[in-house]
């Protein structure tokens, strides 16, 4: 699991963790019904993660 490759359960449970922090965090104070989570957000929460992978294998 030391790369975006080899994503196991436990890779993908940190991912989806750091995905959703901050949605987790201040859900009891949103005034909003919902929550939209499009590509621009997934890229602003993991840009550190997925900066030096090639991604695109993983597209299907």
């Amino acid at each position: 699991n030391q790369t975006t490759q080899n994503i196991g359960a436990r890779r993908l449970y940190t991912m989806m963790e750091r995905l959703l922090e901050e949605v987790s965090f201040e859900a009891p104070d949103m005034k909003m019904g919902k929550v939209v989570v499009n590509a621009a957000y997934v890229e602003e929460r993991l840009k550190e993660v997925t900066e030096d992978e090639d991604l695109s294998k993983f597209i299907l």
